[in-house]
């Protein structure tokens, strides 16, 4: 797929590597040169140009990238005039950050297809993250579901699924299981590196040191995390 990420600050440029480690192209679009450079290697093109001028960004590929990304955080302003400029040329999905309460109110009456408010949503799962006491992340669903890692408990190490009996007795469903990597970081520190294992079965065996990836309503994680 192919998309334009507009503001290459530590949210867009974050985002734009991702996604080109994922495979896809991007482009990447800023007014400061010194962005565009430090993005040059590792997005499929950075550009420089001012995104709130409907004739410079005219000569990018708006109607062809499937999603145009603004990820402009500093000014409000020049955030919503991005976006205009992205509406009035067309763009095929625009997803768009909100500073503000009140900027993502003026969002959704540009009728934008999606808003990205950072700070309420990393609140957001964060509070829940905090509040599961043992889950090692919180990835909210919809509902009163939620995905959640956590360490494989002790009493569980050495079986399999079908013996953990985690779905009868507490209503979870376990998606896969992850390894814990080492891996040397930019600087040359030892991290943990999660690797993502096949989907699990009811043969999957428990390794110590394994995470386990569940799915099912709060109550019952919490019940599961609690034990």
């Amino acid at each position: 797929m192919k998309y334009i990420i507009i503001g290459l600050g530590h949210f867009g440029s974050s985002l734009g590597q991702r996604l080109t480690n994922m495979g896809h192209e991007v482009i990447g679009v800023d007014a400061d040169m010194e962005k565009v450079d430090a993005n040059k290697g590792f997005l499929t093109h950075a550009v420089c140009l001012n995104p709130t001028d409907p004739r410079a960004a005219a000569g990018l590929p708006i109607k062809d990238a499937d999603t145009v990304v603004v990820c402009i955080g500093l000014n409000e302003g020049v955030n919503l005039l991005a976006t205009a400029t992205m509406k009035q040329l067309k763009a095929r999905r625009l997803v768009v950050r909100a500073i503000s309460p009140l900027h993502r109110t003026v969002l959704e009456a540009m009728h934008v297809d999606d808003i990205v408010y950072l700070e309420e949503e990393t609140a957001h799962r964060w509070a829940k993250k905090l509040n599961m006491r043992n889950a090692l992340d919180v990835h909210e669903t919809s509902g009163d579901c939620n995905i959640v890692e956590v360490s494989v408990p002790k009493r569980f190490v050495g079986l399999t699924l079908e013996e953990t009996r985690i779905r009868s007795e507490y209503n979870l469903l376990v998606l896969t299981t992850l390894k814990l990597k080492p891996v040397k970081n930019a600087i040359g520190i030892k991290v943990d590196q999660k690797v993502t294992q096949d989907l699990a079965s009811a043969q999957t065996v428990l390794e110590e040191g394994d995470v386990l990836v569940l799915y099912g309503k709060t109550h019952d994680i919490e019940r599961f995390l609690n034990v």
